[in-house]
């Protein structure tokens, strides 16, 4: 099993697949998932000849679960650690959700050589919740909800979510599969529950505004127009608007776990993106 410590003594899992020669992919996951939920990038990227990396955040997955850094800043911490024990130059980093901020802050300010060009897909950028600069945000009591409900009884929240918003398997005609819903809630429980409780705060609270500003390389921002659990208004027009060479592609009626439903459709556009 790969591993890598930080040097805060947390232990990270990650894998790193394809030729080494090849150009590196990282994968950044959503909350409250593992690296596993790139399985069906992980097999495609690899199979055109990219080095495929992803590491199971911190209190996520088979890494371990400390008391501390469940916040963003050393979320990036940690992907420097990973970045540096693999010296990863040129790379391209793909973030999903919770993962599509921590890409945004590690790009905005990784060292140089380091990002060659990145992709925010359904991400949580530019910040989720509600406020005085983010009136179109969610509301915090939405938040409070996801909160409330981990700490009385994980287990069938973790049912609920991907069984409605999550893949959109709520809507009227869904297709739904059992299989992607097991695979969500298996990864969920693998993982902390402090680290998920505190998680929220870190993925709804953060605001990425300055970090999108920062970056300077091609940014490619995909995200479904029915998406429940990131809404597409509030979130991809607002981040490609910001970045200094950001495209945003839009996908009409699909959920926030497209990358799950439509890999078909993303993992291509992703690559002929990324060759681009």
């Amino acid at each position: 099993m790969s591993t890598v410590t930080t040097p805060d003594g947390t232990t990270l899992f990650y894998k790193d697949w394809g030729p080494r020669d090849g150009r590196p992919a990282v994968f950044h996951h959503g909350w409250p998932l593992s690296s596993d939920d790139w399985d069906a990038q992980l097999l495609f990227f690899s199979a055109e000849g990219f080095r495929v990396i992803a590491h199971d955040r911190r209190g996520h997955g088979r890494s371990s679960q400390p008391a501390f850094g469940h916040d963003m800043d050393t979320y990036v911490e940690d992907v420097n650690a990973l970045t540096d024990a693999l010296d990863l130059q040129d790379a391209v980093h793909i973030g999903h959700s919770t993962g599509g901020g921590e890409v945004a802050r590690y790009v905005a300010q990784a060292k140089p050589g380091r990002v060659a060009k990145a992709v925010l897909v359904a991400a949580v950028p530019p910040v989720m919740v509600k406020k005085d600069s983010n009136p179109d945000g969610t509301p915090l009591e939405v938040f409070d909800g996801f909160r409330a409900a981990l700490a009385a009884n994980r287990a069938d929240f973790f049912r609920e979510l991907p069984t409605g918003p999550f893949y959109g398997f709520n809507r009227p005609g869904a297709q739904v599969s059992q299989g992607l819903i097991d695979r969500w809630w298996l990864q969920g429980m693998m993982g902390a529950t402090n680290a998920h409780y505190e998680c929220i705060k870190a993925f709804s609270e953060t605001d990425f505004t300055e970090d999108l500003k920062k970056i300077t390389v091609p940014v490619l921002v995909l995200h479904g127009t029915d998406d429940q659990v990131v809404p597409y208004a509030d979130s991809g027009p607002k981040s490609a608007e910001l970045l200094a060479h950001g495209t945003l592609k839009s996908y009409e009626g699909y959920p926030h776990g497209m990358l799950s439903t439509h890999p078909d459709v993303l993992n291509p556009d992703i690559l002929a993106f990324i060759r681009s």
